[in-house]
């Protein structure tokens, strides 16, 4: 499959190495085409990564991936084009952290609201799926970092499209994904930063995740 990474930061190097490993195409997007971040991942890469712009990225895949900071993802993807993004899976990555006011972080918006929510609600045609946004870039692409079985969520409107970005969670190693239902709960996934943030500060590590008990 051809993907579309839009953002260069540790989460998009991290999403694309993996998804280039899995065999599929992939095409790291940035603001600049010269990005020299980008550069040097494609080249690291191989053959089937590339790079370019927010709009090079978005035009060549046939599924995307959000990577970008929260604070700044609207204007990305409006950089990205809306035909390019038209009719296409989204999967959203992304937290909206604020981080004006120093550590912690807090949320730019939440409780009624998310990032997912914002994105569907600008970009109706795109089928926008929240997941992976609660654990640090590794335990993403490799949920064996942390021992026995744990969680990751999903939400979106879209069923078929849901489906395909859960096989390509369970292609990433996950076992169980979790689906919440429609992209409003992303609200809840987003909401779970703080505690994550407070956790890496008192683990000294970001190899944790959550594991949700279940009765029976």
């Amino acid at each position: 499959m051809r993907i579309g990474v839009l953002g260069t930061g540790m989460v998009g190097e991290t999403i694309g190495a993996r998804l280039v490993g899995l065999g599929h195409e992939v095409r790291m997007g940035s603001r600049d085409a010269g990005n020299a971040r980008a550069a040097a991942w494609g080249a690291a890469q191989g053959a089937r990564a590339s790079h370019g712009t927010f709009a090079d990225a978005a035009a060549f895949g046939e599924l995307l991936f959000n990577c970008t900071a929260g604070g700044h993802s609207l204007d990305a993807l409006a950089a990205a084009g809306a035909e390019h993004l038209a009719g296409k899976i989204l999967v959203d990555v992304a937290n909206p952290l604020d981080h004006s006011q120093g550590f912690p972080p807090s949320l730019l918006f939440c409780n009624t609201d998310s990032l997912g929510e914002r994105i569907q609600r600008a970009y109706p045609d795109v089928k926008v799926v929240k997941t992976l946004n609660t654990m640090n870039a590794l335990v993403m692409v490799d949920p064996t970092r942390v021992p026995g079985t744990h969680d990751v969520f999903v939400s979106g409107d879209d069923a078929d499209a849901k489906a395909q970005v859960i096989a390509l969670l369970r292609a990433f190693g996950w076992e169980r994904p979790i689906d919440l239902g429609d992209i409003s709960t992303a609200r809840g996934t987003e909401m779970m930063l703080p505690i994550w943030i407070r956790l890496y500060a008192a683990l000294k590590t970001g190899d944790f995740n959550v594991a949700v008990a279940r009765a029976g």
